[in-house]
């Protein structure tokens, strides 16, 4: 499961936070040097930190972004872009799809009833994720300052999540067993959203990127009550080769 803002009241923050590259390149290059760039090279690869947030989930992920591109024109790239994360949370009933967690209020009612678990018992049970991400698609640049470059994207691909719950009692052990019997769940889903962020131009060859995403998907659906709203954010070297597609 990913960063996410899945509540409306929190798309506002989530909103903030993916464009918060371009606030920053406005801090740190107030006034750039007005220059068109004139040296922009074939390919493009970048690699680098990602970390994906989800509060609602109380999941956080970290681990690797690794992107590679094609510029076709002066203002316009594509590419392909993968990331791979883990991370853990802990899942409680109010995730799950209403059906659901009537059953298991009834359960705990009983158990509850019959002296078994005590009447607060809070079902709370920790669980391990490993997320993957494969998008591909445009990005427009604009290249009008020499001292960065800003882009803006399309966020559309898909994401393939394993968890393994790691129930702490008897309680959410048989829970567990029943909602999720081989002792682990994968699913994949389709997202969308948009991206964007800036690359710091150190050399013709060689820049630093801060980029983020946010984006919507949905997963687990057969268990969770809805999608998710997620930020994933980045930053790391962006590696530049090949001619010279700017005519001089």
């Amino acid at each position: 499961m990913i960063a996410s803002c899945s509540t409306l009241s929190s798309i506002p923050s989530c909103v903030l936070a993916a464009f918060l590259p371009f606030l920053l390149a406005a801090f740190l290059f107030p006034r750039p040097v007005s220059a068109q760039q004139d040296d922009v090279r074939r390919y493009d690869l970048f690699a680098g930190f990602t970390g994906f947030e989800t509060p609602e989930l109380n999941l956080a992920e970290r681990g690797f972004h690794m992107q590679s591109g094609v510029n076709l024109r002066g203002w316009l790239s594509a590419g392909f872009d993968y990331s791979v994360v883990t991370g853990h949370n802990a899942l409680t009933p109010n995730l799950l799809k209403s059906s659901l967690q009537q059953e298991l209020t009834l359960e705990l009612e009983e158990l509850a009833e019959e002296g078994l678990i005590p009447a607060n018992y809070q079902l709370v049970v920790p669980t391990n994720a490993f997320s993957q991400t494969f998008a591909a698609g445009p990005q427009l640049e604009l290249r009008h300052f020499s001292a960065v470059t800003l882009f803006l994207r399309p966020s559309l691909g898909a994401i393939r999540q394993r968890v393994t719950p790691r129930p702490q009692d008897a309680v959410s052990t048989l829970v567990v067993e029943q909602l999720v019997p081989a002792g682990y769940k994968i699913d994949w889903s389709g997202f969308y959203g948009v991206g964007g962020g800036f690359d710091w131009n150190a050399t013709r060859h060689f820049a630093i990127r801060m980029q983020t995403d946010l984006v919507y998907w949905r997963l687990f659906d057969d268990l969770l009550a809805h999608g998710t709203w997620t930020v994933r954010y980045s930053v790391g070297p962006t590696f530049r080769f090949g001619r010279n597609i700017v005519r001089q």
